[in-house]
């Protein structure tokens, strides 16, 4: 069953390449979506795929990168599909 989620990542997730390692992970685990950076410090991502490729994607996002340090990951799951065709980093 394909899902989405809306997540936005706190802690040390600028400066250290995070945009590019969640769109490498995403893309392993065959999920669409995006991840930007936010003004306040947070990296904010949406993820759609089937579920257990999406939560595989957010744990590995969380834990895998050498250089960040995730202290938080917000969660929300949502409803509706925007059925993305690929995984891109947006400005």
């Amino acid at each position: 069953m394909k899902v989405r989620a809306h997540v936005f990542f706190d802690g040390r997730v600028q400066g250290v390449s995070f945009r590019y390692f969640t769109r490498d992970i995403a893309r392993s685990q065959h999920v669409t979506g995006w991840v930007r950076n936010l003004h306040d410090g947070r990296v904010e991502a949406v993820f759609e795929g089937e579920r257990s490729d999406v939560e595989q994607t957010i744990i590995r996002c969380q834990n895998e990168n050498p250089f960040a340090r995730v202290t938080d990951a917000d969660v929300a799951w949502e409803d509706r599909l925007e059925g993305l065709p690929d995984f891109r980093i947006t400005y």
